[in-house]
């Protein structure tokens, strides 16, 4: 891959990212050999639940929305993975069709890894078994602690430790604010936490008269972590 096709931001995020980071120069180097550049336009579709699996992907940049569909029709987002996260390798490892729907959120910019080489890095890196590994404990991980919240905290303390981690991925710093820069609608953030819109609209008022948030047309803005780790952890 030559390198210029990615953007210095979209580059340093690929680079950066807590996973890709911590691998071997040489393994490093061999996946973006092997990666082409997908840009996107909002809403475009990546994947359908039940489709085979042939890629493996990584956001350089915004974000891509991995939802399910109601027993009513209605589409639910569940996760929105965030620049510098790679994606994917489940279905490539065990075989099984894919579990959930992906669409990209926003303009969005992709490396993607074709699954014949992913194949290919698999047999010529052993690092690469060991590292997806503890990847994906990682994400069983987080999985379990989003279970617990859902059961055993309350919608304040849920919604506030979300804002927290919407900052921490996509903020972006206004002298002692953080403008989150992902477009999220209050029915987005509801079903992230697996809530109603009018439910978390009452939070949100709240935490605006805290002095934690302020709320604007399909975005946030966090006015003081502080005050939200404090709802979180009430």
């Amino acid at each position: 891959m030559n390198s210029t096709v990615l953007t210095q931001t979209e580059r340093n995020n690929i680079e950066s990212g807590p996973w890709f980071s911590k691998l071997s120069a040489a393994l490093r180097e061999d996946i973006l050999a092997r990666a082409s550049v997908r840009r996107l336009n909002d809403g475009a579709l990546l994947s359908c639940r039940g489709e085979p699996a042939e890629e493996w992907m990584a956001v350089a940049k915004g974000a891509v929305r991995v939802s399910s569909v109601s027993l009513a029709g209605k589409q639910i987002a569940l996760t929105y993975v965030e620049p510098g996260t790679w994606f994917g390798d489940i279905a490539l490892f065990d075989g099984l069709p894919r579990t959930h729907d992906a669409s990209v959120h926003g303009e969005t910019t992709l490396l993607v890894i074709r699954k014949p080489d992913f194949r290919e890095l698999l047999q010529r890196h052993t690092e690469l078994y060991d590292a997806l590994l503890r990847l994906n404990c990682r994400r069983l991980r987080l999985m379990f602690d989003m279970v617990e919240d859902l059961n055993t905290r309350p919608l304040a303390s849920r919604l506030a430790k979300q804002i927290i981690f919407l900052a921490r991925s996509y903020g972006e710093p206004q002298g002692e604010e953080t403008r989150i820069g992902l477009q999220l609608a209050q029915e987005d953030l509801a079903q992230l936490l697996g809530a109603s819109r009018q439910r978390v609209n009452q939070e949100l008022k709240s935490f605006e008269r805290e002095g934690a948030v302020r709320v604007e047309p399909t975005r946030l803005v966090m006015l003081s972590r502080d005050k939200l780790l404090a709802i979180a952890n009430r």
